[in-house]
């Protein structure tokens, strides 16, 4: 098989391209900074991987690389959490999204031969957040700025069925791993500082993510996986129980609650991602058979962290 990848060099892609590579299979990289790519995924180890330039919201000879391909995943996208939400940095987390999704479906309509199947990413917060509601793939989208990018992330990829191509959305919730946003929560632990963010009583709805690299390897290689799929581990907790989780795997305490107001003056709008939250459950997911190698907290973080 052979799959062309958008962030493959970023934290879940380059999970994803070593999986594929260790299991014999071809990856087309597009990526904006190719020498960066040549560093990551260095030739004589990763002799399966080719690497191509592109822009991810303009056209250009990247597209005609898809031809042939198998499969494409397209995972490419504005970090959501690490800026304040300034008008112009909300244009770029729409754009990169809306555009780039645009772009990728164009290449696949157009490509001779044409890939099987799009894997798309999208995300948790197309369901807006609540303490309250529990959402499944059937649930409504919410109205705040991050589902409105859902929907119209969505809306672009949804296009590539009309080329009779395979799609498989996959509504992405916080990834657990060595980096990411986990790598960022670690370090109060290290130093005894550690303890919920916010109330501690908003959902943190996850995945880990060696568990979202097989689901992804799924949607590609079985053709019954089709449509909206939730990316996110059966059990979510609420961000009180993580730490608690996380000081007990790390052997720290975790009574010190990071107070919002301080996140809110780092990331204005942008710390809803982390002090707002949604209880999500993967209903499509486990209905499809897939199974997790970590399905509560406690496992994934003892891998992770130890």
């Amino acid at each position: 098989m052979k799959v062309a990848i958008t962030g493959a060099t970023g934290f879940v892609g380059s999970r994803l391209v070593q999986r594929l590579h260790q299991e014999g299979h071809s990856v087309l990289v597009l990526t904006r900074n190719p020498a960066f790519a040549q560093k990551v995924f260095p030739a004589k180890a990763f002799p399966n991987v080719e690497i191509v330039a592109y822009q991810p919201t303009t056209t250009g000879s990247w597209q005609d690389a898809i031809a042939g391909c198998d499969g494409v995943v397209n995972l490419a996208g504005e970090p959501i959490a690490e800026e304040r939400w300034t008008p112009e940095q909300k244009q770029k987390i729409l754009n990169s999204r809306k555009l780039g999704t645009q772009k990728i479906v164009q290449a696949i309509v157009q490509a001779s031969p044409q890939p099987k199947v799009l894997v798309n990413a999208s995300a948790i917060g197309f369901y807006g957040t609540s303490e309250t509601a529990t959402f499944d793939e059937t649930s409504p989208s919410g109205n705040d700025f991050l589902a409105e990018v859902c929907q119209a992330w969505e809306a672009e990829a949804n296009k590539v069925q009309d080329a009779g191509v395979r799609l498989v959305i996959l509504r992405l919730g916080i990834i657990l791993g060595m980096g990411g946003a986990l790598g960022k929560m670690i370090t109060p632990f290290k130093i005894f500082a550690g303890g919920p963010i916010g109330s501690g009583r908003q959902w943190f709805s996850w995945i880990h993510i060696d568990d979202l690299v097989s689901l992804i390897v799924q949607a590609l290689t079985n053709p019954q996986i089709e449509g909206v799929y939730n990316a996110t581990a059966p059990q979510p907790v609420r961000m009180a129980d993580l730490s608690q989780t996380m000081g007990q795997v790390m052997n720290r305490p975790s009574w010190l609650p990071v107070p919002a107001f301080a996140l809110e003056a780092l990331l204005g709008d942008g710390a809803k991602v982390v002090l707002e939250g949604q209880e999500v459950l993967p209903k499509r997911t486990v209905a499809a058979g897939f199974e997790y190698q970590y399905p509560n907290l406690r496992s994934a973080l003892t891998q992770i962290l130890q």
